[in-house]
């Protein structure tokens, strides 16, 4: 993985960021079609905004993307912009999200932000995360 340094007209920058995010009450519904269309949406929205997805996987109860973003965007702001924009699509399309839960996603999130070294881990870590055991409580 290559990530390379952006220009703007105040300075040059490269900051990733690790974000996640659950279903209401951490429900395992994000599976099949569902998880196809968050990520075109993920993807979208990162687009509009101009930033770069380095990673994104699509758990069926959680939702864990890298993104790389511009130094005007805060992390509440990025994991909001997601989160706002994949909440009313999805409950559209597929009505058993909006029959069984009052909201798609929980209040909360996960943000960290990544350096230039450790980020091929976190790249890793993302792709990898149905290759590791599951236990109920694991946070990852």
């Amino acid at each position: 993985m290559t990530r390379k340094a952006r220009r703007f007209s105040g300075g040059v920058y490269d900051l990733g960021l690790q974000v996640a995010w659950c279903p209401k009450y951490r429900r395992p519904v994000l599976g099949g079609q569902v998880a196809e269309r968050l990520d075109e949406l993920i993807r979208q929205k990162a687009q509009e905004r101009g930033w770069e997805i380095i990673a994104l996987e699509v758990m069926p109860d959680h939702v864990h993307p890298f993104v790389q973003h511009d130094p005007k965007s805060s992390a509440s702001y990025v994991a909001n912009q997601f989160k706002g924009f994949t909440s009313r699509v999805p409950r559209e399309e597929f009505p058993h999200l909006k029959s069984r839960m009052p909201a798609l996603w929980s209040s909360s999130y996960f943000a960290a932000s990544v350096g230039a070294v450790s980020a091929a881990t976190v790249e890793r870590y993302i792709d990898t995360q149905w290759e590791r055991p599951r236990k109920k409580g694991d946070g990852s």
